[in-house]
């Protein structure tokens, strides 16, 4: 196997699979990027056997073959390289000798036999999706996936589709039980059977979705093959086993009876949240937020730091009305909304709020309220 290679090329093909690389070393092989050379140029590929990612990319190849290789140590070594070509070649035993200018390598590798088959895809059919739309969407959802492994079922992103008002709309959810975040947007594809059923995509391909869709706008393709989802945007395919299990019926907790409604400027409700969360508990972020006619105040006490309070004027009128809240559930939020107001309906001090973009239907977020 013989290729040469720009540098700036090849780092960004090293770059693009180091957030899927395995990095428990539960399997070698698994921490190792696999490149394949043919006549049309390279392939790379990575996968931790829940999310696979494969690349093509033009090089100049004189020798066709395949190796793998750590995909960590070969990226940081591409970084400190010079700027010119690579020469990547390999010899008995899986040994691959990289030249860049007057540096060379030899470095181990390890037999491309053992690396984890790669599926084919060129025959399914493929959905058409906006890129911006998609990574708006994840980025309006994924903060609020589940951490806790015990509730797996949780642990990734609710994708379904369905018709409303005689249009097709594509709808994400999360929650890890306190908070939810749903966000909605119309989608001209086909309505699958998957996306009708609905499908729960794992955090570590959402975010990986985040980063392919970030780079550039265009289109996505999607499709599903046995129980996996296939992400196609431009030369990466991405392969995805889908979490199974059934996600819960997030519209049972959603608050129906919220008639206490608070319109605030968003910028100024973010960062007057960041200043007073700076004195409440690090492993908490409670603040207590009281709102009443024109006026809303917020505060934090921390008997370690001291105590601290802002108010705003908002438009509310209203019963009085106080309750405590995890100030990072409310950032999370605000820092993904465009809009210059946000919307927040309440009930009473034990019921969860809804917080959401003013005059927008497509995002809403449902948090759950600390005890006072």
């Amino acid at each position: 196997m013989e290729f040469k290679i720009k540098k700036e090329t090849f780092l960004k093909a090293l770059h693009k699979v180091q957030g899927i690389i395995e990095t428990r070393k539960t399997m070698p092989i698994l921490s190792n990027v696999f490149i394949e050379a043919h006549a049309d140029g390279i392939d790379v590929t990575a996968t931790d056997l829940e999310v696979g990612m494969k690349s093509s990319y033009a090089a100049t190849v004189t020798k066709p073959g395949k190796v793998t290789i750590s995909a960590k140590k070969i990226y940081e070594i591409l970084k400190e390289l010079p700027d010119s070509e690579i020469y990547f070649s390999t010899r008995e035993n899986d040994w691959i000798d990289l030249r860049c200018g007057k540096a060379q390598f030899n470095i181990v590798g390890l037999s491309p036999d053992e690396f984890p088959y790669f599926p084919k895809t060129d025959d399914c059919t493929f959905i058409k999706l906006d890129s911006s739309i998609l990574n708006s969407m994840v980025e309006k959802t994924a903060y609020a996936i589940c951490h806790d492994e015990t509730k797996y079922s949780l642990n990734g992103v609710f994708i379904k589709a369905a018709e409303k008002d005689g249009k097709i709309v594509l709808k994400m959810v999360a929650t890890d039980g306190h908070r939810l975040a749903i966000t909605e947007r119309e989608f001209d594809g086909i309505l699958t059977k998957e996306l009708q059923k609905g499908v729960i995509f794992p955090k570590k391909g959402i975010y990986e979705i985040k980063r392919i869709t970030d780079d550039d706008p265009g289109e996505v393709l999607l499709s599903f093959m046995d129980n996996s989802s296939i992400i196609r945007k431009g030369n990466t395919t991405m392969v995805m086993r889908l979490v199974d299990g059934d996600f819960p019926d997030y519209t049972r907790v959603l608050p129906v009876s919220n008639t206490k409604t608070a319109i605030i400027n968003c910028s100024n409700f973010l960062h007057t949240l960041k200043r007073i969360s700076i004195l409440s508990s690090d492993k908490f972020k409670g603040i207590r937020l009281e709102l009443q006619n024109g006026n809303m105040e917020i505060s934090a006490n921390n008997p370690e730091l001291g105590e601290a309070r802002e108010s705003m004027e908002v438009k509310y009128e209203g019963e009085n009305i106080a309750m405590r809240f995890n100030a990072k559930y409310f950032i999370d939020v605000l820092s993904v909304i465009e809009e210059s107001d946000v919307e927040l309906n309440l009930k009473d001090e034990l019921s969860p709020a809804i917080l959401k973009p003013l005059n927008s239907n497509e995002f809403l977020s449902v948090i759950m309220p600390m005890h006072l």
